[in-house]
């Protein structure tokens, strides 16, 4: 082992021991109890290991589910039962932990895994983009819009790192249209990339941080499937003009026209065309949940009932499934689940001062935190961690229920969580981006850097337009 992998994993290792051990006066709350000290510890670990990553990120998940089972849950293991002490506090039902393997955001990701696995099974997202493709012409500015355009789409509904890597193959012989030292190829290469960040906002099951979020808006602070796509959507469009603009600027292509060749037809046989119905149909119940009264989650299954039972998605498929990303955002879950039922999120807001600051201050720093956080680890950890401290947030502050509440900071930090692009290690399409060998790292931390910062503004802009309209 490397002396780097050793500091890591010492790293690791000992500060989630030393803060389970510390003396509870050493954190500045006031009453914690035994079992919000083994959340702080938890939470420390799951940092440092999503952070710096000596196992894989899913791993860490699974650790935190298992360590919430063992020393937090109401059968915990028999070595760490403290119950006897009066300042031992609340402990969770280990039913509960256990089931946030099976919670209504994994069945909607579960859901939108099965549509876009379907669709490429079926090559219905190869033939979608030939017909797409077309209306843009052969002007170079035209086609690289209308790259981004078709990659902001896709991500809207698949996972961004598969439409990244569809849209690169696409993408591929029309990059060898470009000579050698076009600027070009850099911007066709960053445009599907940071199109298939920005799209992935535009709907509640476009990027984990959305997902996240919508664990925490219920009830009272619920958002609908078309409602999320009524003002995401547009958000993400207009980012997605502004990153094609600044491309078209940064690296102006040398070739004036270029052409795409995309071969293939739409299938007719009858699994093609339950795809096809199956997809339509499940994309209007999304929109129009207020008329029917299902819930998005609810509305998931009907892909993943339709497509077992016509044996479109066989056992083999199955296994293709992205279960690690799964599985990372129900570890998040379990965490957040951990803050919640413990009380250890309301103890912390209660301990600090926030009521002090401005609300807006307040959100300000919450979404510079998550773009910071995002740039430098998974996007979804990022989520993981931040987000049951917002919503904790929303709800004790008095003074941010002025401004939107707590559905307007949940929203606010799961957009700038996924606005992170600055870096290849930021998020998946980017680092396919940064594999092709068109751009180097500088080229894209001062594109990812600039649209990051813009879409932050405009974050801010979008969570004032909602609260005035009315919609937060």
């Amino acid at each position: 082992m490397l002396m780097q992998d050793k500091i890591k994993w010492f790293v690791c290792l000992t500060l989630p021991i030393a803060a389970w051990l510390a003396p509870s006066g050493f954190w500045g709350i006031d009453g914690l109890t035994i079992v919000e000290q083994r959340v702080i510890a938890i939470f420390i670990f799951a940092l440092l290991f999503w952070i710096l990553e000596p196992i894989p990120i899913f791993s860490t998940s699974v650790i935190i589910i298992a360590l919430e089972l063992f020393v937090l849950s109401d059968r915990n293991f028999v070595l760490f039962q403290s119950a006897g002490e009066a300042n031992f506090g609340a402990v969770m039902s280990y039913k509960e932990i256990m089931a946030t393997f099976a919670s209504p955001i994994i069945m909607l990701f579960l859901g939108g895994f099965f549509l876009a696995m379907a669709a490429t099974k079926f090559q219905l997202d190869i033939n979608l983009a030939r017909v797409l493709l077309k209306p843009f012409g052969k002007k170079t500015p035209s086609v690289l819009f209308g790259f981004m355009l078709i990659t902001a789409i896709f991500s809207m509904f698949m996972s961004n790192t598969a439409t990244t890597a569809m849209m690169l193959a696409i993408l591929s012989p029309v990059l060898q249209q470009f000579e050698v030292n076009d600027k070009g190829k850099t911007a066709f290469v960053l445009g599907v990339a940071f199109a298939a960040n920005i799209g992935g906002m535009g709907t509640p099951i476009g990027t984990p941080p959305n997902a996240i979020a919508m664990k925490y808006l219920t009830e009272e602070m619920a958002i609908g499937f078309g409602q999320w796509m009524s003002f995401g959507v547009p958000f993400a469009l207009g980012l997605m003009v502004i990153a094609w603009l600044l491309l078209l600027r940064l690296f102006k292509p040398q070739a004036k026209e270029i052409s795409i060749g995309i071969s293939g037809k739409f299938r007719k046989n009858w699994q093609a065309l339950t795809v096809y119905a199956t997809f339509i149909v499940t994309l209007l119940f999304w929109l129009f949940d207020a008329l029917h009264g299902m819930t998005s989650y609810q509305v998931a299954m009907i892909p993943v009932a339709v497509f077992t039972a016509t044996r479109i998605i066989t056992p083999q498929d199955l296994k293709r499934i992205s279960w690690d990303v799964l599985w990372l955002v129900a570890g998040g879950i379990a965490l957040g689940l951990a803050l919640d039922k413990t009380g250890l999120a309301q103890h912390i807001i209660q301990s600090i001062p926030f009521d002090t600051f401005p609300a807006l201050a307040i959100v300000w720093i919450a979404t510079v935190i998550a773009i910071v956080m995002a740039t430098f680890m998974s996007n979804t950890a990022t989520a993981n961690l931040l987000m049951p401290i917002m919503a904790a947030l929303g709800t004790a502050l008095p003074g941010i229920a002025g401004i939107g509440g707590g559905k307007m900071i949940i929203l606010a930090v799961a957009f700038s969580s996924s606005l992170a692009m600055a870096l290849p290690i930021s998020t998946p399409p980017n680092a396919m981006a940064h594999a092709t060998g068109q751009l180097d790292t500088k080229q894209m931390l001062r594109a990812g850097a600039i649209i990051g910062l813009i879409g932050l503004l405009g974050v801010h802009f979008l969570m004032m337009l909602l609260n005035y309209t009315g919609v937060l």
